[in-house]
């Protein structure tokens, strides 16, 4: 599964952030003591009802995400910004929602970059 470069700009496909996103929960559970669930997938909730992680933990999630982009596809993005903070709904819902966060992050930064 090879990244594609687009205009010049690296995209990152979405199995590839999926699996960066599960990776980071599993060490932001780990670093809070929490059980890994069995089952982690796209619909795996993060925020909210039913969360898998406290506010802390997100946090965590987060800055573990940036971290994996810029280091596996030397890609620097900022996935607490203030439009994603003050969305009607949270980017952080879910892993599948935050994955789509993260691209839609990615091609926004490259329109701009």
């Amino acid at each position: 599964m090879a990244d594609q470069h687009l205009k010049g700009h690296l995209v990152v496909e979405k199995n590839a952030v999926i699996g960066i996103i599960t990776a980071a929960l599993k060490e932001a559970l780990d670093q809070q003591g929490l059980a890994i669930p069995d089952s982690i997938t796209e619909d795996t909730v993060l925020v909210g009802k039913d969360a898998t992680l406290d506010s802390l933990g997100v946090v965590s999630l987060i800055v573990e995400v940036e971290q994996a982009l810029e280091q596996q596809h030397d890609v620097a993005v900022t996935l607490a910004s203030d439009k994603a903070m003050s969305a009607k709904h949270s980017p952080f819902r879910t892993i599948g929602v935050l994955a789509d966060h993260v691209l839609e992050t990615i091609k926004e930064g490259a329109a701009h970059g």
